[in-house]
């Protein structure tokens, strides 16, 4: 695969924009979300998408034939043994993660996956475990805390602009994915509800500017044992629910300060803020964690008012994909890190806060965590072009 072909760089035939080679990518599971991942990572010099492979085989064949050299694998075993793969991007459902996890430390290929880690806490840190002793590396969503939105709060909060961080408050709700989404199953079994299909954006983002979070407490409930489709062929069919589908708790974090969660399948609509910041000497609101970007406001001690910060960290224009580009050295930022900024470690921590949030719950009582995982570093302020790799523009917005 040397040749340079439009589109994709062979590999080997360029360098990174951290100076390394072209990593060469295998996709598996290729479903709605796989195409925000495409946006970003097709194309770019520093990675080609070398196979791709998905349960429905032409759906497989569509995407590889958007992706010059790009071959369908027949499975996750062909993938994984492809010379040309060395990280996997793992799209697959959540209760696949595990399966996807094993399967890459045990063929030695890095893995970079979806949120959450895996189903469950157990397969999690069994996941993380296969890791290490194959010394592969891993990634996990979301990389949306990477973006100017998420970098922007911390760092305002790093350089004392609130004072001491005290509290914050994080909120997301809805009336369920099922209006939507055509096939909305996994969003009520095992590894889905509110809590791991949208808590990993809002608990890796408090854990980015608050730090770990050292026990939990917290509460839920289910409205409905079975949702209706909404749209596609489907619509009309019913889907068990299997899950709490509102569930709000306290975090209280190393540094002190407490963060309040709420997370919801069971409200129409809400005025809240994604998260609100609170400190000895001012606010902060945090944009959207599920984007990359969005203002992040300030009022401070004695203020009239609320100021938007420019954007002072982060990935500027990124798309999801930012992480694993991160994780392979390919953001213009030096080589690949030994352990990336959305990496698995924090993926196993923010599991492991999700599953007390859940077992507290159940028996009313405060859980400690047993992870701790260190903060990433900051992501200094870089602009597309840098970490797109754009030829003779690079460092320009």
């Amino acid at each position: 695969m040397g040749e340079q072909v439009a589109g994709q760089a062979g590999i080997g035939t360029t360098s990174a924009p951290g100076g390394g080679g072209v990593v060469g990518l295998g996709i598996v599971g290729l479903g709605v979300i796989s195409r925000q991942y495409l946006d970003t990572l097709a194309g770019h010099p520093g990675v080609r998408v070398a196979a791709v492979t998905d349960l429905d085989r032409s759906r497989a064949e569509a995407v590889a034939a958007e992706l010059p050299g790009a071959r369908v694998a027949a499975d996750l075993d062909a993938l994984v043994a492809d010379d040309d793969v060395s990280v996997v991007l793992d799209l697959t459902t959540p209760g696949v993660h595990a399966h996807v996890a094993a399967t890459c430390a045990a063929a030695g290929v890095d893995r970079y996956g979806e949120k959450p880690l895996a189903a469950d806490l157990a397969a999690s840190f069994e996941a993380m475990a296969a890791a290490t002793a194959a010394g592969t590396r891993v990634g996990c969503a979301p990389d949306t805390v990477l973006g100017t939105g998420v970098q922007t709060a911390r760092d305002a909060v790093a350089q004392g602009r609130i004072g001491t961080p005290t509290s914050a408050v994080a909120t997301w709700v809805s009336p369920g994915h099922e209006a939507w989404h055509p096939h909305p199953d996994f969003y009520y079994a095992p590894g889905g509800g509110p809590l791991l299909d949208m808590g990993p954006y809002y608990l890796t983002s408090l854990v980015q500017i608050l730090g770990p979070v050292v026990w939990v407490q917290g509460a839920a409930s289910t409205s409905r044992d079975e949702r209706t489709i909404g749209s596609g062929p489907r619509a009309g069919e019913r889907v068990p629910v299997q899950v709490a589908t509102h569930v709000t708790g306290v975090l209280g974090h190393a540094s002190g300060a407490l963060s309040t969660v709420t997370v919801s399948f069971d409200a129409v609509g809400s005025h809240a803020r994604p998260i609100e910041v609170h400190g000895t000497e001012g606010s902060l609101v945090v944009p959207d964690p599920n984007r990359f970007d969005g203002d992040v406001e300030l009022t401070s001690l004695g203020s009239a008012g609320w100021e938007v910060l420019p954007a002072s960290a982060g990935f500027e224009g990124a798309g999801r994909g930012i992480g694993l580009l991160e994780m392979v050295g390919a953001v213009g930022l030096g080589d690949a890190p030994a352990s990336p900024r959305a990496g698995g470690d924090v993926g196993l921590h923010v599991m492991e806060v999700m599953t007390g949030l859940l077992a507290s719950a159940d028996d009313g009582g405060r859980v400690a965590m047993t992870t701790s995982p260190a903060v990433p570093p900051l992501v200094p302020l870089t602009a597309a072009a840098t970490w797109r790799g754009v030829p003779d523009v690079a460092g320009a917005a």
